[in-house]
């Protein structure tokens, strides 16, 4: 077994050397396409620590059988965490005001300019209803009450029955909510669906 961290202009001919005998290879990050595979002749099987695997050419894979594996439900939960925190650091400015602290501007009471907004009871969008989605609504709706709205190409029931979701169209999404969360895989026809749609409006 090989350990690498990393592709670095020091371990690139011991990578190559390691190749060439490799039957696996697992990890993230590193472009895996037609001329890494060149490199990989008995290569059988390759796997992400990752969601996603945008890094993999699939088709060049397939051609050279080779198995691809990644761990759809490692992130889910840790993503939805992150996605709430960061919900609620917008709301309420907290880099913003930890920063003006830190700048000696706190000096007694502070201003409303430096409340931020509540994000109880306030109305979150979602993009996408997969597994990261259903969890951010799962904390929405019971840890802070807020509606889910949320748009996906199906009907989510376990959504709609838990936390009465309500699905809609984009337009109307973005119109009612206080919050926009996309938790979409990056394709082609997710990339940049945000500015094309919202930004003409």
């Amino acid at each position: 077994m090989h350990a690498f961290n990393g592709l670095q202009p020091e371990n690139r001919d011991e990578l190559r050397q390691a190749l060439q005998q490799a039957e696996g290879i697992i990890g993230s990050g590193g472009k895996i396409d037609e001329a890494f595979l060149q490199q990989a002749p008995k290569l059988r099987a390759a796997s992400t620590v990752s969601v996603g695997y945008d890094n993999f050419d699939v088709e060049a894979l397939n051609a050279h059988n080779v198995l691809l594996m990644h761990t759809p439900t490692v992130l889910t939960e840790t993503v939805a965490d992150t996605i709430m925190s960061l919900v609620l650091a917008t709301a309420r400015r907290v880099v913003e005001v930890a920063e003006r602290v830190k700048a000696g501007e706190w000096r007694g009471s502070i201003g409303p300019d430096w409340f931020g907004v509540d994000v109880h009871h306030k109305t979150i969008g979602i993009l996408g209803m997969g597994r990261i989605g259903l969890a951010l609504a799962q904390r929405a709706h019971f840890g802070f009450g807020m509606p889910v709205l949320y748009n996906a190409r199906r009907t989510h029931e376990e959504a709609e029955q838990r936390f009465n979701a309500r699905r809609c169209d984009l337009d109307t999404l973005l119109a009612e909510s206080d919050f926009v969360c996309i938790t979409l895989p990056l394709t082609e026809q997710t990339f940049h669906m945000i500015a094309a749609i919202s930004w003409r409006r």
